[in-house]
């Protein structure tokens, strides 16, 4: 994995995009369409906004999302969905956005969108880590062997108070406690990924993740084994790490 510190959010947003418009620049120039993986949350932000501005043919490009919580409607303000439409799908227009419901049957739209992104390859997989170490809702211990593209999962508390901590719900317990996730196998099987992670709060999740074992019990790890993976980090959640 290739590792950058940047001094402010904004110059780490700037760089993840570049490498991302990159990847699916060279892509789309190999096979004429692409598809691609769109982490959520507050660690976004930045990437988003200049990934948005890219020169690229979106109108060639297939994005699916991570993960959704269950019950919650795509008027809410902490949807997933609600936050790619409003922030990339309606800006830039993309070929599909495979959005998932989460007001849908769980286990029937796992089945639904596993059979879609298992068609083809995923070209680039946009991640971020979360406070827990989780990757996707994939929170501790994580699922490492199955094989399904999309799981049900339960939130943990960490993961929960993260979500609450953003501002995403007005109470702990308005957070919902399951959620639709892609799964760790999935996103592995991306033929890139570009993990952004800003803020000290994730200090000690990004230190496990890059020089601790490869772990369930910390999700985000097991990227530590992918051949084609970039982490943008900023000055806050590179604060542990040891001086290279």
């Amino acid at each position: 994995m290739e590792v950058t510190v940047f001094d402010t959010k904004a110059a780490m947003g700037i760089a993840a995009a570049g490498k991302g418009m990159e990847l699916i620049s060279k892509t789309l120039l190999e096979k004429g369409y692409a598809r691609i993986i769109l982490a959520t949350g507050a660690s976004q932000f930045e990437m988003l906004a200049e990934l948005v501005k890219a020169d690229v043919d979106w109108s060639k490009v297939t994005v699916f999302h991570l993960d959704e919580y269950i019950g919650i409607p795509d008027t809410h303000p902490a949807s997933f969905r609600k936050y790619l439409n409003e922030r990339f799908v309606e800006l830039v227009k993309p070929a599909a956005f495979h959005a998932i419901n989460g007001e849908a049957d769980p286990e029937g739209e796992c089945a639904r969108l596993g059979a879609i992104i298992s068609e083809q390859e995923i070209d680039v997989a946009f991640v971020g880590i979360g406070e827990n170490a989780h990757l996707a809702f994939n929170d501790p211990p994580a699922d490492f062997h199955t094989v399904e593209p999309y799981i049900v999962v339960d939130l943990d508390l960490v993961c929960r108070q993260q979500q609450l901590g953003e501002g995403w719900f007005p109470s702990l317990e308005a957070v919902p406690a399951r959620a639709i996730s892609m799964s760790v196998r999935q996103i592995m099987k991306s033929k890139a990924i570009i993990c952004t992670v800003p803020d000290s709060r994730k200090a000690e999740a990004v230190q496990k993740a890059l020089e601790g074992e490869v772990l369930p019990e910390v999700p985000a790890s097991i990227m530590q084994t992918h051949p084609y993976a970039w982490l943008y980090l900023d000055r806050g959640s590179a604060s542990l790490l040891k001086p290279a």
